[in-house]
């Protein structure tokens, strides 16, 4: 029997584009719906956000020429200063008694050792460097997904469902039952989106600390969507026992 070949796995990549087509439409959505308010002015930011991300993204997958080139020349310039150094020690006639030697190889041991160390950090600056730009970047996703968690977190809808339990100091809700729950939505539609901007830092490089910051934002947008959409369900249950009553007395 012939060996059937495997095919190659298709890996389809996030496309930073369409997640800002994609974050603009949801912008319109909420300007059209809920005109001056918050909510409109916390997405068009994230809008601003998404539109620097492009540029952000192909900086970070272009090599930093002028850096490498820096480090070439500092790691060149060390080992040739090595070389030179080696070459022009002299030794003492009488040669090395045990302890010099001993000394001498201690010596070189932290030498090599430094360099090494020097050499390390030297090859992964670039890498740090992208790194840091990259936990900058997530910040403030991080905060905005908080932002958005905020806006949500006093439209509770047990209040339109028991209004008898409002208090003086209980937050108003000026919202219809269908207009709370498209609020409920947009905002659970931004976190998500937030996850997908945070996905586009995690796939522009391979660094296991920004992909793993990457996912602690996905992590927790997922966590804040999943309390917006209890309350959602919770809205609709209202919307379905309110309708099964209304057609129980007709």
């Amino acid at each position: 029997m012939l060996e059937q070949e495997e095919s190659p796995k298709i890996v389809e990549l996030l496309d930073a584009s369409r997640v800002l087509e994609t974050i603009q439409l949801l912008e319109k959505r909420i300007g059209e719906r809920f005109p001056k308010s918050g909510l409109a002015r916390v997405c068009s930011h994230l809008v601003a956000v998404a539109e620097r991300l492009n540029v952000r993204v192909m900086w970070i997958r272009r090599p930093l020429l002028w850096l490498r080139l820096a480090v070439a020349i500092f790691i060149v310039g060390t080992l040739l200063l090595l070389l030179y150094t080696s070459f022009n020690l002299r030794l003492s006639h009488d040669g090395l008694s045990l302890f010099d030697f001993v000394q001498v190889l201690e010596a070189a041991i932290n030498d090599v050792v430094l360099v090494g160390a020097a050499l390390f950090f030297l090859l992964t600056v670039e890498m740090r460097y992208k790194r840091a730009r990259i936990a900058r970047s997530l910040s403030e996703l991080r905060s905005i997904a908080h932002i958005i968690d905020m806006h949500q977190l006093t439209k509770d809808p047990e209040k339109l469902v028991f209004p008898q339990v409002y208090t003086p100091s209980s937050p108003k809700i000026e919202l219809t039952p269908y207009l709370l729950s498209r609020y409920l939505d947009y905002c659970s539609e931004m976190l998500a989106l937030v996850g997908k901007l945070a996905a586009l830092y995690a796939q522009a490089i391979d660094d296991h600390q920004s992909t793993a910051a990457a996912a602690e934002i996905e992590d927790l947008t997922s966590g804040l969507s999943r309390k917006i959409w209890q309350k959602i369900m919770i809205l609709h249950a209202a919307e379905s026992s309110s309708q099964s009553n209304t057609l129980v007395e007709v």
